[in-house]
Order: structure tokens, then C-alpha cells, then sequence
């Protein structure tokens, strides 16, 4: 089998790292990353940007995009920060290139249409960044839910929380990132939903507050902090989400998602990322938790090669992308305003 070649734009995302990892394990596949606008910041890995974070991890580097493009990839993987998806998606369309794109798709609705465009007009397939769709526990849920036993949903409540992400502060910077805790976290349990149900967002209601984290001038004061939002489907389903950042800095792991879901025939509870072994450092009294199960990036990045080396579009594609960002836009006004809003898409 022809090894694809994958290219990595930007590791200003901290996923670049996990799929920078999880590329150079796979035989069928040959990975080069490009950050021409990263520095780093520190030691660690998820400190490290540009050449250094490629050294580290083993991976050859481009010094440009220019450089990267030249190699004639297969197909990329955009991690850059959140407003600079669109450029980075129209230049990889622009050269028949199939992109694998970080979420949310984009920051404004404008620039959301823009990628879904240039990708329809090159043909080339793009897929989102929703790992979470791929844990085993949530097919099984799907499976359930499928199958009729827990006959009409009415409720879901979800928790998406996490660290604020110290190494990489452009996420608390709304012109790079969009915003914070919403546009950060709404959107995975938004993209469950749209794979669970099928059915369209009508309504969102939203509250946020900056008092996490409010000390760190220029950081978590900046952006929401957290978040809940409420969102009515068509079908008549009601969700709740909580987007904090609400994780502290001591955490021994980066966060979690859980999910309830409760139909006419029953309930379900998941917490994707709960299987862990648990203990105590003996010198600090930390916490540590040691998660095991499938790496759920190595299962999307393999479902997107495959949808690379078979043209089919996987999912989610371009158009869940823009459902998914119409909801964080939604809850946007709606916090700033205070008014429940329609979702446009």
C-alpha cells in the first residue's frame, strides 16, 4: 500500500500534538508539520512550537506552507488558531487537497460559508474535528437509541470541561479563537447530538461569566470562562450544556465530557473519558489518573485516511461543521443580549 503523505498546518492547537503523535505511529503514512508562526514558550511539549515541537516528536518539518505544499500532499490536517481555518482550508482546496480541519470550522458565519464553498468547488473532501463521536461508548448509546430503547428523547444534559489552556494563549484571545469556553466546548456535544438525533437546532439560550480565572490579566478575563447553554431541537429535545473551563491547574488530567440522556423509554449516563486508574503522589499529595481505552484521535485521524484513500466524505463533514458553529454563534447573542435566539442554519 502507497504511504499517504499528510501535512500538519500550524501547531498553535494543543491537539497538534496528539496528531503529529499519532501520524508517525501509523506504517501506511509519511507526516511533515509547518509552523512558520509558532514560538516556543518553554520545555515541555505542549510549550514547544515550530521546529523545536517537530524535533521532539520525531517529524520532519517545513519551514513554510509554501514548503509544505510543494511535497504535493494527500491531504492536511489544519490546527492553527480557530480564526485562520479559513485561509489555511481555501489554500489546501485551492491545491486539490483534502483537509482534515480543526473545531470549530470557523469564527463568523461568513467565513464558515467561505470554506464550505471552497471545498465544494475543488472537490476535495473536508471532515471535522469531532473526536469524541468515535469513542466506543457513544456508539453504543447510538446503537440503543437506534434500536428504539429509549423510545422519544426529551433531555440531554452535557458537561464539557477542562483546563484553561495556559501554553496556548490565543484561546482566550476572541480574534483568534472566536471566543472562549463556548466556542471551545459547546461544539462536541453540540456534534453528538447532530449524530444521536438527526434532527435540527431551533432555539439557544445562553449565560456566561468570566469569574474563573479572572486574575490572569489578559488571559481568562478576556473571553467567557464559563458557560451554560440551552438548546430546543425540532424533534423536541431539550439540552443542556455546561463549557466551563472549570478544571484547576492541579487537575491530573486536562478535563472530561459526560453525557445524560433520558428518552420515554429510559436513560443513559456516559463519561467518555471516565475508564482511568487512580492513586496519590506520595511527595505532593496529587491526584494521578491514568486513562486507558482507545486513543479516540488515532481512531478519527484512521477514518479520515481511509475516506482519503477511498474518496467517500466521512463524517462529520463541512455542513455538520457549520450546524455545529451556528449554535456557538447563537449562544454568542444570546449571552451578549440576554434573548433566547433562533440558530440560522
Amino acid at each position: 500500500m502507497t504511504a499517504l503523505r499528510i501535512g500538519v498546518l500550524s501547531f498553535a492547537h494543543t491537539h497538534a500534538v496528539g496528531y503529529l503523535s499519532a501520524l508517525r505511529a501509523m506504517p501506511d503514512v509519511e507526516v511533515i508539520g509547518s509552523d512558520p508562526d509558532g514560538v516556543s514558550t518553554g520545555t515541555t511539549t505542549d510549550e514547544l512550537r515550530g521546529r523545536e515541537l517537530a524535533e521532539a516528536l520525531g517529524v520532519e518539518y517545513a519551514d513554510s506552507y509554501d514548503e509544505l505544499f510543494a511535497w504535493r500532499p494527500d491531504a492536511v490536517v489544519v490546527t492553527s488558531e480557530n480564526a485562520r481555518h479559513r485561509e489555511l482550508v481555501e489554500r489546501a482546496a485551492a491545491a486539490g487537497v483534502h483537509v482534515l480541519c480543526e473545531k470549530p470550522l470557523a469564527t463568523t458565519w461568513e467565513d464558515g460559508l467561505a470554506i464550505r464553498d471552497a471545498v465544494e468547488r475543488a472537490g476535495v473532501l473536508l471532515m471535522v474535528a469531532f473526536p469524541v463521536r468515535f469513542a466506543s461508548a457513544f456508539a453504543k448509546l447510538r446503537a440503543t437509541h437506534d434500536a428504539g430503547a429509549l423510545g422519544q428523547l426529551f433531555s440531554v444534559r452535557g458537561a464539557n470541561n477542562g483546563m484553561l489552556p495556559l501554553s496556548r494563549d490565543w484561546f482566550t484571545d476572541p480574534a483568534l479563537s472566536g471566543g472562549g469556553a463556548l466556542a471551545d466546548h459547546v461544539v462536541h456535544i453540540a456534534d453528538l447530538l447532530e449524530a444521536l438525533t438527526g434532527s435540527a437546532p431551533r432555539t439557544v439560550t445562553a449565560v456566561t461569566n468570566r469569574v474563573l480565572h479572572a486574575e490572569r490579566a489578559g488571559g481568562g478575563a478576556s473571553a467567557e470562562t464559563g458557560g451554560l447553554v440551552t438548546i430546543t431541537y425540532a424533534n423536541g429535545l431539550i439540552a443542556a450544556i455546561d463549557c466551563s473551563w472549570s478544571m484547576p491547574d492541579t487537575s491530573a488530567v486536562w478535563g472530561g465530557l459526560t453525557l445524560d440522556v433520558a428518552g420515554t423509554g429510559g436513560t443513559v449516563s456516559l463519561d467518555v473519558f471516565g475508564p482511568a486508574a487512580h492513586g496519590i503522589v506520595a511527595e505532593t499529595g496529587l491526584p494521578i489518573e491514568a486513562r486507558y481505552g482507545a486513543d479516540l484521535d488515532a481512531v478519527m485521524l484512521r477514518t479520515f485516511l481511509d475516506a482519503v484513500r477511498t474518496g467517500v466524505q466521512p463524517q462529520p463533514d463541512v455542513r455538520v461543521g457549520l450546524r455545529t458553529l451556528s449554535i456557538v454563534l447563537a449562544a454568542q447573542e444570546s449571552a451578549r443580549t440576554g434573548r433566547t435566539v433562533a440558530v440560522s442554519a
